[in-house]
């Protein structure tokens, strides 16, 4: 059973810290390899950038199973250094710009710390309440001129939250949890015991905008089957009332994997997530069901593969994705990986098929 401790934890800090926006995943694939390559077989790098490994099994099932999780996260690229040496940006994946303002920012291939600007509350007079929009944000690294900003950003550079990873005790805080947290427990499964099949992994690119590498890799690998580790929305805050029993949640901290039935691109194999159920309750493994509605991941992509991939996504909760930090429960991510390994471990095509 996995636990965490002081090496997984770090891992799993390397992993967050690393910056690698949707479309630049050069870096975290890099650092991904370095921590699985003594464990793997069948290694390469596809021209979209996805990283293809083998786990080998025992030989006992020949399933073709694949196993994925997503490298990249959502930040920004540079468009354009203005003449006061500000930097224009659009966004890589969903942001929200009301969540951006004044936030700290690394951009360029240094690095380079800067803030999203930011008018001070005292100087906004009536444009208090007055909605801001992303093209009227710019970034400033404290250059004074375009040729000053000029010499350390680029058009066409990216850049993400300057957050560094955090242990709180119980929780872990971090940007890029989605899917930083699904990639590390992919790792986990790649260093555990062997599974009865070779397990095919799959760590892909551009999840933020538009599942664009798993369409190539469930293409490539052509599987019986697909798990999906994610990251979720935790809507488990009440927001006006702090006694409030009956919160609109999709998911909960603490409580537990969320195994998806329905989002917004899939609808998942049903008794492909009964199995996983059955084994999380048979082993005492906490896990609840993501509640339908919105949001995707690269299940969406993979089911319409070829003739048609049975897929789940099973998911750690976390607060505050998409934004300069999100919080996850540690114990999530241990039944996550606890109850992967065991469902895996006991997947047959009864498991799924219908």
């Amino acid at each position: 059973m996995f636990k965490f401790d002081q090496p997984a934890l770090d891992l799993l800090a390397e992993l967050s810290n690393t910056v690698s926006v949707s479309g630049n995943e050069t870096a975290i694939r890099d650092v991904i390899y370095s921590h699985i390559k003594d464990h793997v077989t069948d290694v390469s790098v596809d021209t979209m950038g996805n990283l293809f490994v083998t786990k080998k099994g025992t030989g006992a099932s020949d399933l073709n199973v694949m196993a994925t999780a997503h490298m990249d996260e959502v930040g920004v690229m540079i468009v354009a250094v203005e003449g006061n040496g500000t930097l224009r940006f659009t966004n890589v994946g969903g942001l929200d710009p009301r969540i951006m303002i004044g936030t700290p920012m690394v951009v360029g291939k240094t690095n380079q710390l800067g803030v999203i600007n930011a008018v001070p509350v005292h100087l906004q007079g009536s444009n208090r309440k007055a909605t801001i929009g992303m093209s009227s944000l710019r970034i400033d690294i404290g250059a004074s001129s375009k040729e000053a900003a000029g010499g350390k950003v680029k058009p066409g550079d990216y850049g993400t939250f300057a957050m560094e990873f955090a242990d709180l005790g119980p929780a872990v805080r971090g940007k890029a949890l989605d899917n930083r947290i699904g990639c590390f427990n992919l790792i986990q499964l790649i260093l555990g015991d062997a599974f009865p099949f070779d397990l095919q992994c799959a760590f892909t690119v551009q999840e933020e905008v538009g599942l664009r590498g798993a369409k190539i890799a469930a293409w490539a690998l052509d599987p019986d089957v697909a798990l999906v580790l994610e990251a979720t929305p935790a809507n488990d805050l009440p927001v006006s009332d702090p006694d409030a029993e009956n919160i609109h949640y999709n998911t909960k901290l603490a409580h537990g994997p969320a195994l998806s039935l329905a989002d917004a691109t899939t609808l998942f194999n049903h008794k492909l997530a009964k199995h996983f159920a059955d084994i999380g309750t048979e082993n005492a493994i906490p896990h609840q069901f993501r509640q339908p509605g919105g949001g995707g991941n690269d299940a969406g992509i993979i089911q319409k593969s070829r003739g048609g991939v049975p897929v789940l996504t099973i998911s750690v909760p976390a607060r505050y994705i998409h934004s300069p930090a999100a919080i996850i429960s540690k114990s999530d991510v241990e039944n996550t990986i606890n109850l992967a390994t065991a469902g895996l471990r006991a997947l047959t095509p009864d498991s799924y098929t219908l």
